[in-house]
């Protein structure tokens, strides 16, 4: 009998063990994992920001052409503020979709106005022969394309975070220290490629 009992005893142990020895290890996984996540998100914050910091020289420099149309810069100015009241963790990836959503309309929108502004460019010829302009159209662009490849970086990171979260055995542990699935990036329509900002600078004003 003592035999048994010390038996059952050890076995219990010995399954402790291996339930404590997969923890660790999911939750280490886990909490790098994690930490890619943050690190992508940040990358995606800067570049944001940096479009965001690009834009008060771009419409002071469209602001100097003759008769540009004030409504344009209006929007664009309001866009690129209501972008700016949405202020998340910049280190920390949004926990919930609803935050996330809310990131993403706010820049969604200042895209949309972006990409009329540069519409109505084409109608200035002097604005397309302008230095400043041509140097901040560069810069915008490449921002742009940052955007881009961050956004599908932090998804890809996501995507592998979530499928440990809910891979057998690890998500007998997620829960219980703390880590749940994390939203995406969702796709709008035009959103796999940047706002078209290239000019035909050799276009003669007919």
């Amino acid at each position: 009998m003592k035999k048994y009992v010390f038996g059952c005893g050890a076995l219990v142990l010995l399954l402790a063990l291996i339930v404590l020895i997969g923890g660790c290890g999911s939750y280490n996984r886990l909490v790098g994992l994690s930490q890619d996540v943050d690190s992508k998100w940040a990358q995606v914050q800067t570049d944001y920001q940096r479009r965001y910091d690009l834009i008060p020289n771009l419409v002071n420099t469209v602001q100097g052409a003759a008769n540009f149309e004030k409504s344009t810069l209006t929007e664009i100015t309001r866009a690129r503020a209501s972008a700016g009241q949405v202020q998340l963790n910049p280190n920390q990836a949004p926990a919930n979709a609803a935050e996330l959503e809310k990131f993403q309309q706010a820049q969604d929108h200042l895209s949309s106005a972006l990409s009329r502004l540069l519409v109505v460019v084409e109608r200035y010829p002097e604005l397309k022969a302008n230095s400043n302009f041509r140097d901040l159209q560069a810069q915008l662009e490449g921002t742009e394309n940052r955007i881009a490849v961050a956004r599908r970086d932090f998804n890809l990171a996501v995507q592998s975070y979530n499928t440990a979260v809910r891979r057998f055995p690890t998500m007998l542990f997620a829960g219980m220290f703390g880590f749940h699935p994390k939203p995406y990036f969702q796709s709008v329509s035009g959103a796999e490629t940047p706002p078209k900002v290239q000019f035909d600078f050799g276009a003669t004003n007919k």
